[in-house]
Order: C-alpha cells, then sequence, then structure tokens
C-alpha cells in the first residue's frame, strides 16, 4: 500500500498536558496495519511545544528524529536529541518530549502493542 502525503489524516492537538500543540500527520491508522500497531505517525512539534510526560505499559514506542533537536526526558535524565538519533520506551518506562532548538522538529513514532491490538 502506498499512501501519498496529501492522502494522509492530519491533526493537531496538545498531547500528555505538553506545551503547545503538536501535528499528527498518520502515515496509516492502526486498522490498516496487520501488525499490533497502535500508532503510525509523523510528528511535527514546533519550536518550544513537547509532548507531556506519560508512560507506556503494555506497548513500545519508538521516535525517530527526522529533523530539528530537543530533549528527551525519561523522568530521570535529560538527554539531547537531533536528526538520526532513535529512542525506545516501553516496559512501563515514561517519557517526555520537549523541542529545544530553534527550528521544527519532525519525527517518525510507531507505537508497538505486547498484546491484542
Amino acid at each position: 500500500m502506498i499512501r501519498k502525503p496529501a492522502e494522509m489524516k492530519t491533526e493537531v492537538k496538545q498531547v500528555r498536558s505538553g506545551k503547545g500543540q503538536v501535528t499528527f500527520q498518520h502515515l496509516f491508522q492502526k486498522e490498516e496495519i496487520t501488525a499490533k500497531t497502535r500508532l503510525c505517525a509523523r510528528l511535527i512539534v514546533p519550536p518550544g511545544n513537547s509532548i507531556g510526560m506519560h508512560r507506556h505499559d503494555g506497548e513500545d514506542e519508538l521516535f525517530v528524529i527526522i529533523k530539528g533537536s530537543g530533549i528527551i526526558d525519561d523522568g530521570t535524565t535529560r538527554t539531547p536529541v537531533s536528526a538520526g538519533d532513535a529512542i525506545l520506551t516501553g516496559n512501563g518506562e515514561a517519557h517526555a518530549l520537549e523541542n529545544t532548538g530553534a527550528d521544527t522538529m519532525e519525527l517518525l513514532a510507531l507505537i508497538m502493542l505486547y498484546g491484542a491490538a
């Protein structure tokens, strides 16, 4: 299946009590993916905006930073991230992401479920 950007569902929302709003460009809806998946999207985070702290129980979330830079916070450590970095969170771990750079941050986000989809 091939999906062109103009065909992708897009939504803009505040995420997990983060600052500002994040744009979700859904590459595919979870119902279209046979594997146990909750999210497959490109996220666009403007400078100063963030995704608030949240936990991943029963699932893994993979972020791949495509553009920009920021800070990933696991509740204990704040680590700088930039284009090319990959972040994996799961097994009950928590994280938050903030765009601390001057440019828009873009990342791919994939949430894979351990049990039934």
